[in-house]
C-alpha cells in the first residue's frame, strides 16, 4: 500500500464490513423486497461451468426457496407448479437471449387421508392385534420405506413432483420449441425425511439424475444448500468476530487464511440447510451461436447466462374452500440472477424489486450503480482513506477490461477473443469462456480467479466458489491491479468452505440434510471443521 497503515483506524472495520457486506445475504438470498416475501420464487444462486468431468459439456445450476429447515414437516418444500422456471443463454453478445430452457412442476396428492407428505418404515407397519375396529389386525397402516420415486418402494411418497424440460432456440416465428422431456416421466427429488422413512437417501436422490438423450442429463429435487458464509455476525451490526481474523482485525485476513481452501474460522450459517435445486448438463455445443465448441481465445466461446422465476400475471382464487384457481396464461418475471453480487452490493434498495424484474438487456437503466458504486466510497471513507479506490467510473466504454468492466461487458480477462463489436451493452450476465477446462480437485481454488483458478467465478461460477470473498474484494477495487494489495485483496468473513462435501459428477451440489437429524453450527459451538478431515474444533467466540 502507497499509505501506511493507521492501526488507531482499524475499529473502522466493522464500517466496512457493513458497507461492503450488507448486501451478500447469503448470495440471493431475499435481498430483494418483493423476493423476501416471494421465498418460493426467489433465487438463491445460479451457476454456470464446465463439467468438471466432462470438458464437451456445461451445467448450469438454479436454486430457489432459501434456507430451508429439513426437519420442517409435514409438507416440506415442494417447487411451486405455478412458477416459470428458466435458465437462458445469451450468444451472440447483445445481453439478450438466445436460448431458453424451462421447467415446469405438476404436483399430485397421492395419499390425501395420510397427514404428512412422505411416510414409511420398513417393509410396512400393520394395525397390532389389539386395533380398534373397524381396521382389522394387520391391516397395512404405514406404507414400506420410500426406496425409489416410482413404482415398488414409492408408496409412500404422498406428495410426489413430476416435471417437464423444454429448450427454445431463437426467437419470433423462427424459434424453435424442442421437448427434451422425451416422453419420460421426471421426478423431483423429495426433501429428506429421515433413516426410517427413506433408509438409503443417496440411493432415492441417485434416482432423480436423468439421461435426456443427446447428452443431456437432469435433476431437481430438494439438496443441501452450497452456499457458505457468516450470516450471523453480518446481520448483528456486521459484528465479525476478531478470533476469525489472523491480523487481529475483523473481516480481514492473513496470507495463511487467505490460502486456506476448506478450514472455517468463523461458523457457516447456512450450515444445515436446504434449498430446492434444478440441474441440467448438456453440450457446449447446444449453446454456442454457431453449435461448435472453440478454443478460450475465440470469442464465440463466451456465452452469457442468467436464470429467472416468473409468475402468471393474474391469479384468481375458487369461490369454493380448496378449489383450483384460475391463472392467466401470461406471466411476469419476479427475479432474475446473473452475478451473485450485482443486485446485492451495487443495486439500491429502491431499485432492486425494478432490477429483478427487468432484463439484463436493459440495464443501462442501471449503469450509474456501476459507474461510481456508492458502497465502494463507504469502504474508502470507513477507514479514512487507509484503504485506496479506483477513480470512477468504474466501467470504461473504451477499456472494457477496466476494473468492474468484465463484470458487465464481453471482455478480457473473461472473453480475451471479444471485439468491441461484440463487447456488448451493460448487461448483468454470468459469463462463461466454454474454451476453459475444469480445474481438476487439487488445483481448485475457493478464490477462483482472482488466485488464478481460471475455471472459476467471475469465468462463470462452480459450487464450490467462495463468492463472497471474491464480491467483496471486488467492490473494494482488487480487479484493478494497482488496487490488489493488502488490505483490499484480504477482506473476507472467515468462513472458506461449505459444510457438506459437493459431488465431483452431475448435479454436483451434496444431496439434502436429514430432516430426522438436522442440526445448524451457531457462533460459539463446537462445530467448525476443517472440510478435508471433517476435525471438529470450536468456533471463534468474540
Amino acid at each position: 500500500m502507497k499509505t501506511p497503515i493507521n492501526h488507531t483506524r482499524w475499529p473502522l472495520a466493522l464500517c466496512i464490513a457493513l458497507a461492503v457486506m450488507q448486501p451478500v445475504q447469503a448470495a440471493n438470498h431475499r435481498e430483494a423486497p418483493l423476493t423476501a416475501l416471494d421465498n418460493k420464487a426467489d433465487i438463491t444462486d445460479w451457476y454456470a461451468f464446465v463439467s468438471y468431468n466432462d470438458p464437451s459439456k456445461v451445467t448450469m445450476i438454479l436454486n430457489v426457496d432459501p434456507l430451508l429447515e429439513p426437519s420442517n414437516g409435514p409438507n416440506y418444500f415442494p417447487f411451486d407448479p405455478e412458477i416459470l422456471y428458466e435458465m437462458k443463454v445469451d450468444n451472440n453478445f447483445d445481453a439478450d437471449e438466445d436460448i431458453t430452457l424451462q421447467f415446469r412442476f405438476k404436483t399430485e396428492n397421492r395419499l390425501p387421508g395420510v397427514f404428512s407428505a412422505f411416510v414409511g418404515a420398513d417393509n410396512g407397519i400393520v394395525a397390532p392385534a389389539n386395533s380398534p375396529s373397524p381396521v382389522a389386525p394387520g391391516s397395512l397402516i404405514v406404507p414400506p420405506a420410500i426406496t425409489a420415486l416410482d413404482g415398488p418402494g414409492s408408496e409412500g411418497l404422498g406428495l410426489r413432483q413430476s416435471y417437464t424440460v423444454t429448450l427454445i432456440k431463437g426467437k419470433g416465428a423462427s424459434r424453435q420449441v424442442i421437448d427434451l422431456t422425451n416422453q419420460q416421466k421426471l421426478y423431483a427429488v423429495p426433501s429428506n425425511v429421515g433413516p426410517r422413512t427413506m433408509p438409503n437417501y443417496p440411493n432415492l436422490a441417485s434416482q432423480g439424475i436423468y439421461d435426456l438423450g443427446g447428452g443431456i442429463s437432469v435433476f431437481a429435487g430438494t439438496v443441501d444448500d452450497p452456499f457458505y458464509i457468516d450470516l450471523s455476525s453480518t446481520f448483528d451490526t456486521i459484528n465479525y468476530r476478531t478470533g476469525a481474523s489472523g491480523v487481529g482485525v475483523p473481516a480481514v485476513f492473513s496470507e495463511d487464511q487467505n490460502i486456506a481452501e476448506a478450514k472455517n474460522f468463523a461458523s457457516d450459517d447456512v450450515a444445515g440447510f436446504n434449498v430446492n435445486s434444478i440441474a441440467i448438463e448438456l453440450p457446449i455445443a447446444l449453446l454456442t451461436q454457431d453449435g461448435k465448441q472453440h478454443s478460450a481465445g475465440e470469442a464465440l466461446a463466451v456465452i452469457g447466462t442468467y436464470a429467472t422465476t416468473s409468475r402468471p400475471r393474474t391469479k384468481a382464487y375458487a369461490d369454493k374452500p380448496g378449489g383450483k384457481p384460475k391463472l392467466a396464461n401470461a406471466y411476469v418475471q419476479i427475479q432474475r440472477m446473473g452475478n451473485p453480487l450485482v443486485n446485492e452490493v451495487l443495486i439500491g434498495t429502491g431499485d432492486k424489486d425494478k432490477f429483478s424484474m427487468s432484463e439484463p438487456k436493459d440495464d443501462a437503466n442501471f449503469a450509474g450503480y456501476v459507474l461510481d458504486p456508492l458502497l465502494a466510497r463507504a469502504v474508502n471513507a470507513a477507514y479514512g482513506g487507509v484503504v485506496p479506490i479506483p477513480t470512477p467510473p468504474r466501467v470504461n466504454p473504451a477499456n472494457p477490461s477496466f476494473d468492474l468492466g468484465p463484470l458487465v461487458f464481453y471482455a478480457a480477462p473473461i472473453c480475451p477473443g471479444c471485439s468491441p463489436a461484440q463487447r456488448g451493452p451493460v448487461a448483468d450476465l454470468l459469463r462463461l469462456n466454454t474454451g476453459i477446462g475444469p480445474t481438476p480437485l487439487s488445483a481448485r481454488k475457493r478464490m477462483a480467479f482472482l488466485a488464478g483458478d481460471t475455471a472459476g467465478f467471475p469465468n462463470g461460477r462452480r459450487v464450490s466458489d467462495d463468492v463472497t470473498d471474491i464480491s467483496l474484494q471486488a467492490v473494494a477495487g482488487v480487479l484493478n491491479p494497482a488496487f490488489n494489495s493488502f488490505p483490499n485483496n484480504r477482506i473476507a468473513d472467515g468462513v472458506n468452505a461449505n459444510d457438506r462435501t459437493y459431488q465431483e459428477v452431475f448435479p454436483y451440489v451434496a444431496f439434502a440434510n436429514s430432516g430426522r437429524q438436522s442440526r445448524h453450527v451457531d457462533p460459539g459451538e463446537s462445530g467448525c471443521f476443517d472440510a478435508v478431515s471433517l476435525a471438529v474444533g470450536s468456533c471463534p467466540n468474540n
